[in-house]
């Protein structure tokens, strides 16, 4: 038995994109004294999302700060206590009793649910670091205003790139999709759509580096067609390949993860130490806003079944 002190929660939360809140949900229900923290946005990477279509219950579609503000007022109804912009810094998963450690204190626990989510990958081309935040960037919503009338590429061939382009295709004057690949692989709707729209034009090519002055001002890409490089005007680059768990705290406390840096996990979300679960595209499960919901609420209440097991 765990002599637990009143200041101590039951379940700490690590992030709070779609996985996060979900299980924040759960868990507060669930009556566990849930504590969340969050380094910079509530929703994570969903608020990014300019439309979401295929989450249950919404057959006309929602944005996704729309859904990741429903979902916040949803556990602090049941009483999850949030710390927003408090960025965990070191963690101690290894005693019964756990500590998360940020730079305002260390908070104790029972048990621990890891939601830290996935960031863009970068392209390590010439140029894409010296034009970051001057015409380089990795999230279409929070910067394509800036670019409205003007040309903006975006790079990548899956859903996420070609969901961008269709958010940018209402900004920009004229949007390119730089496929990365000859093999296209976002969803067929999505592409119908991006080739509906006027403004929108699918490149097979592949992006050689990044040019401007003070600006970006253009591309060099290689047409993979023809094999040859030739330059491509634009305003703005969007790069959209994919995702990296954001995985390297909690691998530095003892958690396994894959060669990928994906956390392993267990049909029941736990980790490989006790009292330890993860959800949500650290885990790189569906990558999906109601994959990572799913895997929070299963978290949430495996988590439950092992506070109640200490606590007897």
């Amino acid at each position: 038995m765990v002599n637990t002190p009143d200041k101590l929660s039951d379940i700490i939360i690590i992030g709070g994109g779609p996985a996060g809140l979900t299980a924040s949900i759960y868990a507060a229900r669930l009556g566990l004294k849930t504590l969340l923290f969050e380094a910079a946005i509530l929703g994570g990477r969903a608020v990014q999302a300019p439309k979401i279509w295929n989450f249950p219950g919404f057959p006309e579609g929602l944005t996704g700060i729309e859904l990741a503000d429903r979902m916040v007022k949803q556990a602090e109804k049941f009483g999850t206590e949030m710390r927003i912009s408090e960025e965990v810094l070191d963690l101690n998963l290894n005693e019964a009793v756990k500590t998360v450690s940020t730079r305002f204190g260390k908070y104790q626990c029972l048990g621990v649910i890891v939601s830290t989510g996935a960031q863009r990958k970068k392209l390590l081309l010439p140029g894409e670091t010296e034009f970051l935040g001057r015409g380089v960037s990795y999230c279409a919503i929070c910067d394509g205003p800036l670019f409205r009338g003007k040309t903006a590429a975006v790079i990548g061939s899956g859903n996420e790139a070609f969901e961008d382009a269709l958010y940018l295709s209402s900004v920009a004057g004229r949007v390119f999709i730089i496929t990365q690949s000859a093999k296209i692989e976002s969803a067929r709707a999505l592409v119908k759509e991006c080739k509906g729209k006027p403004n929108v034009e699918i490149v097979k090519a592949t992006l050689s580096s990044v040019g401007g002055n003070d600006f970006v001002n253009s591309i060099t890409i290689l047409e993979l067609d023809r094999n040859r490089e030739r330059p491509l005007p634009v305003d703005g680059v969007f790069v959209s390949v994919g995702e990296v768990p954001m995985t390297n705290l909690v691998k530095k406390a003892g958690v396994k993860v894959d060669d990928r840096g994906c956390i392993k996990v267990d049909r029941s979300q736990a980790t490989n130490l006790e009292g330890v679960y993860a959800a949500g595209d650290c885990t790189c499960g569906g990558m999906q806003i109601v994959t990572a919901a799913g895997e929070g609420a299963m978290a949430a209440m495996q988590a439950y079944r092992y506070v109640q097991k200490v606590r007897a």
